[in-house]
């Protein structure tokens, strides 16, 4: 037996003491075996929580992926281990507060915002795609942007929305009636789609031409706001929290289309709690409010589509505001 498959079955059983002495003995800890899993996707799997200890803190990849896409997290969270699924909850947290791996792969669609800019789009009843038939917005979002919509526009007045796209989350707004509506968007193409369609026209609609971080001096303090651009990365996201304390008024609320790892549950997890806590720090509390979306992703909708960029039954929408206003 080699040392790979000593490993996985020391792993599997639940045996720790066997385990630290292939530690110690030089084991490769981030090995996978001839299924495509490492030891501490057997490990999380079986529920050893000792086991899962002993791996992370020998190094053990706690991200590294099986052949079906499913990382240790998965596994513990399929089994129901939630003391396994804690731990590895955790680790995944603290290592992405450090190094950001997966934030830095994470746009959209993997396509940086400077490209997509310059790109051509298209636009068709049910999706807008970029130049690589990668979906930019597409129509079965349409219920979660009524209810982004609807957090946001809960105190009415004045409301920011930083993306269009399709207009989804803006026709959504309108029906609530604002006091103002200001739009940001970057894609020439998609701003003058914008105006053709008579968005300008309206009356209490304000559009701003330009990257938000270039916009920055135009904007004002707003009741709702909702952040969903295509082509950027969880640092952007960071950096567009940073902005909130001057752009949202006390008792404000503001949403992001949460799209973070929407290929697989237990990263998807990780940056809900990564933003959570970012968030609390800049002095906001968020809650994530389930909406199933399992039934509106039969295999027909992605036709055409490069990339599926959302995999996951639930969508957890995100619902922010100023610590002490949600405590009152």
């Amino acid at each position: 037996m080699d040392e790979c498959e000593q490993l996985c079955l020391a792993a599997r059983g639940g045996d720790a003491d066997k385990l630290r002495a292939l530690i110690d003995s030089g084991a490769d800890v981030s090995v996978f075996d001839a299924e495509g899993f490492t030891p501490l996707m057997h490990a999380a799997k079986h529920g050893h929580a000792d086991v899962v200890k002993a791996l992370l803190e020998a190094g053990a990849p706690w991200n590294a992926l099986s052949p079906s896409n499913l990382s240790a997290g998965d596994f513990s969270l399929e089994a129901g281990h939630q003391e396994v699924f804690q731990i590895l909850l955790n680790a995944g947290i603290q290592a992405e507060l450090v190094l950001g791996t997966i934030a830095r792969k994470e746009s959209r669609n993997d396509v940086c915002n400077g490209e997509y800019l310059e790109d051509r789009v298209t636009f068709s009843e049910d999706k807008v795609m970029d130049a690589e038939s990668k979906a930019v917005m597409m129509a079965w979002e349409k219920p979660l942007m009524e209810a982004h919509a609807k957090a946001i526009c809960m105190g009415g007045g004045h409301i920011l929305n930083v993306g269009f796209g399709m207009g989804l989350v803006d026709t959504a707004i309108q029906q609530y009636s604002p006091t103002s509506h200001t739009i940001v968007e970057a894609h020439p193409e998609v701003y003058k789609r914008m105006i053709e369609t008579g968005w300008a026209d309206k009356n209490n609609v304000k559009i701003i031409f330009g990257r938000w971080q270039d916009v920055l001096p135009q904007l004002e303090s707003y009741d709702g706001i909702f952040f969903d651009t295509y082509g950027e990365y969880y640092e952007d996201l960071r950096e567009f929290h940073q902005h909130l304390p001057k752009l949202l008024k006390p008792g404000g609320i503001y949403s992001f289309f949460n799209g973070l790892c929407g290929g697989n549950a237990f990263f998807h997890v990780v940056y809900c709690n990564i933003v959570s806590l970012e968030l609390e720090n800049l002095g906001y509390s968020t809650q994530f409010i389930p909406l199933p979306v399992k039934d509106c992703l039969e295999e027909e909708v992605w036709k055409g589509v490069q990339h599926k960029y959302w995999q996951l039954d639930t969508y957890y929408l995100p619902v922010s505001q100023s610590a002490q206003d949600s405590e009152s």
